[in-house]
């Protein structure tokens, strides 16, 4: 059995501009590919954003660089459970998605006492 670790290569992910998010996932979608989850780190000024789909096990990964303070665009219109982990990582990274169609506002882990997000090094304003 081949090792089933995820891995991230040059030939498997694609850097992408931060307005090409909806276009490029519908295209993994029409193409047979399903959302298995995204992930994130914060580089300093930008967070890294991470979207990782696969198509018969092959595995392909579609990475944004979002500046810090600026919206992403939600890609629950395409895949719908994905509204889940965006919510995680806005909570966590302080990444604002656009379109979320369900936000929990910073709420989905932590509770209205945390004023920042955990892993990332800016605050979150609770209004």
């Amino acid at each position: 059995m081949k090792d089933s670790a995820l891995v991230i290569t040059e030939e498997n992910t694609a850097e992408i501009p931060l307005d090409e998010v909806i276009t490029q996932s519908r295209i993994l979608k029409d193409e047979g590919f399903r959302f298995i989850t995204m992930s994130s780190a914060d580089l300093g000024e930008s967070v890294c954003v991470l979207y990782h789909m696969d198509k018969d096990l092959q595995v392909r990964n579609l990475r944004v660089t979002v500046p810090k303070g600026k919206k992403i665009a939600s890609i629950a219109s395409v895949y719908s459970c994905a509204f889940l982990v965006e919510n995680e990582i806005k909570e966590h990274f302080g990444v604002d998605f656009d379109g979320l169609p369900l936000d929990f506002q910073g709420m989905l882990y932590n509770d209205e006492e945390v004023q920042k997000t955990p892993f990332c090094k800016i605050g979150i304003k609770r209004v």
